[in-house]
């Protein structure tokens, strides 16, 4: 009998530990970028403009939105007729990514927007918004600006985690107090790998989707330098 009761404590205790286990693992596969859901949303996308006379089932943005910004999916207009439910990955589904689309003139593509940049640029504002006016540091190209952290409350400088490298990115801000993620490291290593020349004056920020389900969300235009480097884009 205790034999028995020692048994069932056991086969108790590793049912407790799954259940508890479980929401931690759904939790990680909603951090995931999956392929196959990307490719689910696509298909839906394609879908909805076919039956809808090349329309697009995205949310209404401000005319002034940043451009990878600007399309974000709704799932309301394709769930559940284009697809069963919005991705267990997305903002919609308790996700940290939000769908959005590029290129909605001439081949509507399905990207992603990691939100963890936004909450920290979110924060940041924040802090700025308490203090009344945004602690400007060093003047690093026209109109961008970094900041001095200290002044707002942080006792080390804040980022946010690069998509394409996983690289820490710094952030900076522009002279009407926009936050900005500073993709230049990132930019750097593309070009670098690819092989790349750019044009001076060609805005360079497409080829870090060329092999990346990501869009570079809040960010300045960049072009290139002489030497091929990246550079903020002068308005």
């Amino acid at each position: 009998m205790r034999k028995l009761t020692v048994v069932l404590a056991g086969v108790l205790l590793a049912s407790l530990m799954s259940g508890c286990m479980f929401p931690e693992e759904e939790l990680a596969k909603n951090q995931v970028p999956y392929e196959d859901q990307l490719q689910a949303v696509q298909t839906a996308v394609d879908q909805f403009r076919e039956q809808n006379g090349g329309l697009l089932p995205i949310k209404t943005k401000e005319e002034d939105t940043p451009m990878y910004q600007k399309y974000p999916i709704d799932f309301n207009k394709l769930v559940p007729a284009f697809m069963a439910e919005p991705p267990g990955n997305a903002y919609e589904s308790g996700g940290i990514f939000q769908y959005t689309l590029i290129n909605v003139e001439e081949d509507p593509t399905v990207k992603l927007i990691d939100l963890r940049m936004a909450e920290q640029i979110r924060s940041i504002q924040i802090r700025i918004r308490s203090q009344g006016y945004p602690p400007f540091k060093e003047d690093i190209a026209d109109n961008v600006y970094t900041l001095d952290y200290s002044k707002i409350g942080y006792e080390e400088e804040p980022y946010v985690v690069s998509p394409y490298t996983n690289n820490n990115l710094p952030l900076v801000i522009s002279g009407d107090g926009n936050i900005y993620v500073d993709y230049r490291s990132d930019l750097y290593t593309a070009l670098r790998e690819s092989g790349k020349t750019m044009k001076k004056g060609e805005d360079i920020r497409s080829i870090l989707m060329e092999d990346s389900p990501f869009a570079p969300a809040f960010s300045f235009p960049y072009t290139v330098n002489d030497q091929n480097e990246p550079v903020f884009m002068a308005k």
